[in-house]
C-alpha cells in the first residue's frame, strides 16, 4: 500500500495531500479550505465518509398522524428511535428502516423519510392554512408534501417542476397521504410560468437545483461528478430561478430561497446578489421559525453536517414590501 502524501506545503499542496487522504476532489477540497479553514473541511470530509444514516421519519399529520401515533407503530415493530429534538412531527431512528418499509408504513401514508434539515426549511416557510404557496422546483415533492400537511386541508400548494415523471411520484404521494385536495402539480419551467402567470402567492419557496455539497454523506458518489464549471453554471441558474420566483410573491408575501448546498456561494452570496438586484425584497430573520443554534448573523437558517448532524442545508426568507 502506498504512503499516504503529508499535509505540508502552501494550501494548493495541503489541498492536493487531504484530496487523496480524504477522497474529495482536489476543487472541493480547496473551496471549503477557504470558507471553513483546514479542520473545518477536515471535519467535513470525515462526516461525508462516515456511514450515512437515513434516521428521519416524518409523521403525516395529513392523514391525522400524530408523532405520538407513530411512536407506538414503531414500539411495535421493536424499532429503535429517539424524538427529534427540533421537530415536533420527526423520529429519529437509528437503524431498523427496513422494518419500517416492510410494515407498509410508508406505502400506506403513515410516515414518510425526511432529512429534519428539509423538514426546517418547511419551518422557515411556515405554512398557515388557507395560504396559496407556489414550490417552484418541487418534484419528487417532499416538502411540498409537508407544507401540504401543515394546511390541515385549507389553502393549495402548486407544486411546479420541469420533470413529469417526478411530478407524478408527488402526485400519487399525495394521495396516498390524503393531501391531494391540496396539492397542484404544473409541470413547467418556473422561469416560463412567471414570466405567463398572473397568480401571486402568499408564500413562495424556491429550494434550488444546487450541488448537493451538503449531502455527500448520503450521496457518495456525487463529489465525483461536480465540477467547479458544474458550481459556477448552477450559481448562473439559482440567480434566474431566484428572479422568476420572485415574480409571483405578492406584496407583503413571502419568498423562501433554500438548497442543500454547505457553500456559500450557493447559500447566503446568491441572497446578497439577489437583493441587490431586487430592492422590493428585505431579508426577515428566521429567528420565530428555527432553534437558535440554526441561526446564522444575517438571519438566515444553516444547518451544518458536523455541527448539527443532520444533512447540510440553507434557507432565507425574504419579505416583499408593499410597494
Amino acid at each position: 500500500m502506498l504512503p499516504l502524501p503529508k499535509v505540508e506545503g502552501d494550501n494548493r499542496s495541503k489541498a492536493r495531500a487531504l484530496s487523496v487522504k480524504y477522497s474529495h476532489p482536489v476543487w472541493m477540497v480547496r473551496r471549503w479550505m477557504t470558507y471553513l479553514g483546514q479542520e473545518g473541511a477536515i471535519q467535513l470530509m470525515e462526516w461525508n465518509n462516515s456511514p450515512p444514516s437515513f434516521s428521519l421519519s416524518r409523521a403525516n399529520s395529513g392523514r391525522g398522524v400524530s408523532r405520538d401515533d407513530l411512536v407506538l407503530l414503531l414500539n411495535k415493530l421493536k424499532v429503535p428511535h429517539e424524538l427529534s429534538p427540533h421537530m415536533t412531527e420527526f423520529v429519529r431512528l437509528s437503524m431498523g428502516l427496513q422494518n419500517v418499509i416492510q410494515a407498509g408504513l410508508l406505502k400506506e401514508g403513515i410516515c414518510a423519510v425526511q432529512d429534519e434539515a428539509a423538514g426546517l426549511v418547511v419551518s422557515v416557510v411556515d405554512p398557515q392554512p388557507g395560504e396559496t404557496i407556489i414550490d417552484c422546483c418541487a418534484a419528487p415533492g417532499g416538502k411540498a408534501l409537508f407544507m401540504a400537511s401543515r394546511l390541515q386541508g385549507q389553502g393549495s400548494i402548486i407544486a411546479i417542476d420541469v420533470n413529469q415523471a417526478r411530478l407524478r411520484v408527488l402526485e400519487a404521494a399525495a394521495k396516498v397521504q390524503f393531501l391531494d385536495s391540496v396539492v397542484n402539480a404544473c409541470q413547467d419551467d418556473i422561469r416560463s410560468f412567471a414570466a405567463g402567470a398572473s397568480i401571486r402567492a402568499d408564500k413562495v419557496l424556491l429550494d434550488a437545483p444546487c450541488s448537493g455539497l451538503g449531502v455527500l454523506c448520503k450521496k457518495p458518489d456525487l463529489r465525483w461528478k461536480r465540477t467547479l464549471k458544474d458550481l459556477e453554471q448552477l450559481i448562473l441558474l439559482q440567480d434566474e430561478l431566484l428572479d422568476a420566483a420572485s415574480l409571483l410573491v405578492k406584496p407583503g408575501g413571502i419568498l423562501v430561497y433554500s438548497t442543500c448546498s454547505v457553500d456559500p456561494g450557493e447559500n447566503n452570496e446568491r441572497v446578497e446578489s439577489f437583493l441587490t438586484r431586487h430592492p422590493e425584497f428585505i431579508v426577515e430573520a428566521v429567528h420565530k421559525y428555527v432553534p437558535n443554534e440554526f441561526i446564522s448573523e444575517e438571519g438566515f437558517f444553516i444547518s451544518h453536517p458536523t455541527k448539527h448532524f443532520l444533512d447540510g442545508a440553507f434557507a432565507a426568507r425574504l419579505f416583499r414590501v408593499s410597494i
